[in-house]
């Protein structure tokens, strides 16, 4: 063979030597995406309509037609929702871009909307299928292949959050999260050990030796680029810059200990963020001055930061070898460095020292207030105020999460022994990420990936006992064909099968049957509310905006400039993408925690205006004077109409104390009381008063200004048992079956019905009213006359059906109000004009 032939034949040998794990882990990532599209039936339903999960993953299809409507120019302000101040997106652009451009690849420029929702139902569960390759090698480099191949296959079947956020439907920015954060670590990880294996030095760089400089500056290159996808894909990703740079530090102070150069890391670090921070620079928002939540100057300076801490760093190392001195000076000298760093922060950029100080509570720390009634961001070990490993157990199966606990002492037990840069920064990330999950239960999406590298890590120890690397010997040298393969399990043992079999039962088959019996739906709107917001659409006044226009952001300090015409939408925040994508409506609260108002300090701060407020309000006076401060204008309210759900309305398995809780006023609405010898806890006349109580179970009975339009179908619900309750223990007289699962009422001036009585005259009126499901309820007041007999009823409901360019109500009264008084009793006709202008009529 000549010189010439042996490079080809090394090459081939080692894309031979390769095949057989490269169509391996292309098995279990199709694998993982068979599983994460299981539930589509529940995505693309029967009728047609596409059923996006969760909330979030409603917005990003939102922000995606956004973009296909006026590509490339994509949303930054949008008018269209937290009504009448709008809101700034804060999503990251690269997900709604990987998916815009998908969609037109496939579309052939012009996608059309059945295509492009369908790009957005299946993309979460391609990327998810994807982080099989990244979990694969940061396994391998760990463990070698049988580390690598068992890592693949436990994020294929891991299930919980991460399954959770990349089954088919749920498309959200997170599941990109993980795999460009993983992707992240995977390049950096490689840069380390290429680097210190080249042993290279600053020397390298200044003299341009390219030997030593290629391969690590082209991992470092490539892990700068996925720190930048994973950064454009969420603001928050100083999350994994803050994990960097304590593997750097501990690194360092280790490598001085040791006598060894950390020029390797330095450089590593240097190009990583240089380039991450170059990348970033054309996404920045100037206006946004310094803000973690959206992108800003922060982002940029982070990284930069970042940059200058490894040069510094690896000058400080340096300087200690140059000077000859006491390794254990250098963590003091870091310290001092770093506490020099946040006073000149403090001075110089305020806002960006606050961030920084704030930072490690808002990833680490226990929510408190109304933020607490967030599920993603509680605990994951106190998730309803108690210690808990019931989530644990949801997320990530027990075996599989202590196996990760084992992992990683085991990794420790081998740093301690034989340090190497690529196990330091395994631990550094798990054990972060381990305290990320204690502070916001979210992040178990993140720790999914290091349950499968730190599991399969300590399951690839556990095969070492049986000799196993001698098996992938044997394997490498003796199997060259098909043919070759029953030679080779004559030289299997035992033990090694039976190694593999408790690996499977006691890790893989765990997750396996439990993300079989996670996808089996996706959530999302259930049907009532499907049926609620395409109501909404059809049949409530044009607001009068370009639904998929790109509007300019107000000036600073001012508010948006609104069309006359325009009017919000108030809702619990759980629902406001909901009733902006599939309604097209301005809800005035979000997910985005946008419009809730409330208080977020003490009981003694103002209660701001919003939905937390204008529902736990005690009165309709209360709560018209909140929906009437909601907008700065005076002569406008902030919404005209009110949707309520059973959830809103439950106040033990539902939502209403999470809308208490915002207002940091949570007493009162329920009492233990004793029963027949029993103790129970019962709902109080402060819960029953509240609006939300008035308006879902009460039907708005009684207000002056807001009347039911439209109700859903009923579902299913602890509705009668609230109603049973308010009749027998608060002298209710309401009918106790189950109404509307989701309803619609619109606030209204009322019109106003007057007439003259005796004095003093107790005076009453009523109707009957019937909704679009044929349900019939009794609406009624009473009042008295005056001392010269005159009376006077506001009242929300037309008698003589909707008017055209105004509401299309289905819900209506049966026939006209009748006023009664003494013996006698009068008809009354209200037309609609009346009721929306407030105008006088006269009995």
């Amino acid at each position: 063979m000549s010189s010439q032939d042996r490079p080809t034949s090394t090459f081939k040998s080692k894309i031979k030597s390769r095949l057989p794990c490269t169509l391996v882990v292309s098995i279990i990532g199709f694998i993982a995406f068979l599983i994460r599209i299981r539930p589509s039936n529940s995505v693309f339903l029967s009728n047609g309509f596409v059923r996006f999960g969760g909330n979030d993953p409603w917005y990003h299809m939102r922000t995606l037609n956004f973009l296909l409507e006026n590509y490339p120019s994509r949303v930054f302000y949008n008018p269209m929702t937290n009504y009448p101040y709008g809101s700034y997106i804060h999503f990251g652009p690269l997900f709604d871009q990987m998916m815009a451009i998908t969609s037109l690849l496939l579309g052939m420029g012009s996608p059309d909307q059945n295509l492009i929702t369908t790009v957005g139902a299946y993309f979460p569960a391609v990327l998810g299928a994807l982080t099989v390759i990244p979990v694969y090698y940061i396994g391998k480099y760990l463990g070698g292949h049988k580390t690598g191949i068992l890592a693949a296959i436990l994020i294929a079947f891991a299930p919980g959050q991460f399954l959770h956020r990349s089954v088919i439907g749920f498309t959200d920015h997170h599941v990109s999260e993980t795999l460009f954060s993983t992707f992240f670590m995977m390049f950096f990880m490689l840069a380390l050990i290429s680097a210190k294996e080249k042993g290279l030095r600053f020397e390298h760089v200044i003299t341009k030796n390219l030997d030593a400089l290629k391969e690590p500056l082209i991992y470092s290159i490539m892990a700068g680029v996925m720190y930048s996808a994973y950064q454009l894909s969420w603001p928050g990703a100083s999350l994994f810059l803050l994990i960097t740079l304590v593997y750097a530090v501990i690194q360092y102070v280790l490598d001085n200990f040791r006598g060894e150069s950390s020029d390797y890391l330095g450089i590593v670090g240097t190009v990583t963020f240089l380039v991450s921070s170059i990348l970033i620079l054309p996404f920045v928002h100037p206006e946004m001055g310094f803000s973690m939540y959206y992108y800003s100057w922060f982002h940029v300076v982070t990284a930069l930061g970042a940059l200058g801490i490894f040069e510094v760093l690896s000058f400080i190392e340096r300087e200690f070898k140059k000077r000859n001195l006491k390794a254990y000076y250098l963590p003091l000298v870091i310290f001092g460095a770093f506490i020099f760093g946040l006073i000149a922060a403090k001075i110089t950029v305020p806002s960006l020292y606050s961030l920084i100080i704030n930072a490690p509570h808002s990833i680490f720390g226990i929510q408190t207030g109304g933020p607490s009634t967030i599920r993603e961001v509680t605990s994951i070990f106190y998730p309803e105020g108690g210690f808990s490993f019931s989530r644990v157990y949801e997320y990530f199966t027990a075996p599989a999460f202590f196996a990760s606990i084992a992992g990683m002492i085991l990794l420790t037990a081998n740093i301690v022994r034989k340090p190497r840069p690529e196990e330091l920064l395994a631990l550094v990330w798990g054990f972060l990420i381990f305290m990320a999950i204690y502070g916001q239960n979210r992040f178990a999406y993140y720790y999914s990936v290091n349950v499968a590298v730190m599991g399969a890590y300590l399951a690839g120890r556990f095969l070492e006992l049986v000799k196993w690397g001698r098996l992938e010997e044997s394997f490498g040298t003796n199997v060259k064909s098909l043919k070759d393969f029953p030679g080779f399990f004559k030289s299997v043992k035992i033990e090694q099968v039976f190694a593999v079999l408790v690996i499977f039962v006691v890790l893989v088959f765990p997750e396996y049957s439990s993300s079989m019996a996670q996808t089996t739906g996706t959530g999302g709107p259930n049907g009532p509310w499907i049926e609620t917001c395409l109501w909404l659409q059809s049949n409530t006044p044009d607001p009068g905006m370009d639904y998929n226009a790109i509007y300019e952001a107000p000036e600073d300090g001012e508010t948006f400039d609104y069309p006359e015409t325009a009017y919000g939408v108030m809702s619990w925040w759980d629902y406001g993408h909901w009733i902006e994508t599939i309604g097209h409506r301005m809800p005035n609260a979000n997910p985005f925690q946008a419009g809730i108002g409330g208080r977020r300090g003490s009981i003694e701060d103002e209660n701001q205006p919003g939905a937390s407020t204008f529902f736990t309000a005690q009165s309709e006076e209360e709560a018209t004077e909140v929906l009437e401060a909601v907008d700065p204008d005076p002569d406008k309210s902030g919404a005209r109409y009110v949707i309520s759900d059973i959830e809103m309305a439950a106040l033990y398995d539902g939502k209403f104390l999470a809308m208490a809780t915002w207002t940091l006023d949570s007493e009162g609405y329920y009492a233990q009381y004793q029963i027949e010898g029993n103790s129970q806890i019962l709902p109080t006349m402060r819960y029953y008063n509240s609006m939300e109580s008035r308006l879902h179970f009460l039907d708005g009975n009684g207000l002056k200004q807001y009347r039911l339009v439209h109700e859903s179908w009923a579902g299913q619900s602890n509705e009668v048992a609230y109603k049973k309750i308010y009749n027998l223990f608060y002298g209710g007289n309401v009918s106790e079956e189950d109404s509307g699962y989701v309803k619609i009422f619109e606030y209204v001036k009322g019109a106003n019905i007057t007439g003259t009585a005796a004095p003093n005259e107790t005076v009453k009126i009523n109707t009957t009213i019937l909704t679009n499901q044929g349900r019939t309820f009794e609406y009624s007041q009473s009042t008295t006359s005056d001392s010269e007999g005159r009376y006077k009823f506001t009242v929300p409901y037309s008698s003589e059906g909707p008017t055209s360019g105004e509401t299309r109500f289905d819900t209506a009264p049966t026939g006209p109000y009748v006023v009664s008084y003494g013996n006698t009793t009068k008809e009354v006709r209200v037309n609609e004009e009346a009721v929306l202008n407030g105008e006088e009529v006269k009995v």
